[in-house]
């Protein structure tokens, strides 16, 4: 039997710029290819477009896809992801070229291309490229996250992108109903903290916020446009937040998309709740 091959193109004692290779003589798929967000965008190490058979995203966030134009300059790939992946996918990666196109080497053309190459493909449905199967596992981490399961040549390898196994108030936790693997990839940036119970962090945060308001100020939250703006919005409205919360740039867009989705989300009807007592800016 010959042998399958992994290999890590970016992502590896840093953070950022996420791409890895999984290879077997015939077939070989990238699992994600990011970009590092520093004062001059960083790239994974170059892979040639034409050896590679399929792409496949494990979620929107420009650590794991900020790259990925560069595969869509001459040719169309396969890009393997979800529906509404793709729609944040587009929002993140124009914001990019916009703020950022002096660095960059792909435009506006190459992101659309790659969005055209999406191939749709739902939780646990199996999908077959050459020598190689694969399905996506629920993540847990953003709406619309997945985790690569692949298997090839007997041998079974997990990419858990980012994950998260507790539930949110966006998500139900990562589903972990893997079976036997014989190898796991997975991203360690916060391996060694000790983090809060999550109902206790929760009501510190909406307290700290009230607390805020009622003596005469104002709780400037700076947060993730994708995923992170959401969640505290839904947090707020759980705990009975009775004070006005606004919500500008990008996170409106998002909550958008995320409620053109319920089927990614753990309570749609909360969430459109939560969105729906906000203001626009």
């Amino acid at each position: 039997m010959s042998e399958t091959q992994i290999g890590f193109l970016g992502g590896t004692r840093e953070v950022g710029r996420i791409a890895i290779t999984v290879k077997t003589q015939k077939t070989q798929v990238l699992l994600d290819y990011g970009a590092m967000l520093d004062r001059e965008p960083g790239f994974p190490r170059h892979i040639p477009p034409k050896e590679v058979d399929a792409i496949l995203l494990s979620h929107s966030h420009l650590d794991h896809s900020g790259a990925l134009p560069i595969f869509y300059m001459k040719g169309k790939i396969p890009l393997y992801t979800n529906r509404m992946t793709t729609e944040l996918n587009q929002l993140l990666i124009a914001d990019f070229i916009h703020l950022s196109s002096y660095y960059l080497p792909f435009e506006y053309l190459e992101l659309k291309t790659m969005t055209n190459s999406s191939k749709f493909t739902d939780f646990d449905k199996p999908q077959q490229v050459g020598d190689i199967s694969f399905q996506f596992k629920n993540a847990g981490h953003i709406p619309g996250s997945v985790q690569p399961l692949i298997e090839t040549q007997g041998k079974r390898i997990l990419f858990t992108g980012d994950y998260n196994t507790t539930d949110t108030r966006l998500l139900e936790g990562a589903k972990m109903n893997y079976g036997d693997l014989d190898v796991v990839i997975t991203e360690s940036t916060y391996a060694t903290e000790e983090h809060t119970k999550r109902p206790e962090l929760e009501e510190s945060f909406a307290d700290a916020c009230t607390d805020i308001v009622e003596h005469g100020g104002t709780a400037l939250v700076p947060a993730f446009g994708v995923g992170r703006s959401q969640e505290l919005i839904s947090v707020l409205a759980a705990h009975h937040f009775e004070y006005p919360v606004y919500i500008d740039g990008m996170a409106r867009e998002v909550s958008r998309i995320m409620m053109s989705y319920p089927e990614f989300l753990k309570d749609p009807r909360a969430f459109a709740d939560a969105v729906h007592g906000t203001n626009w800016v």
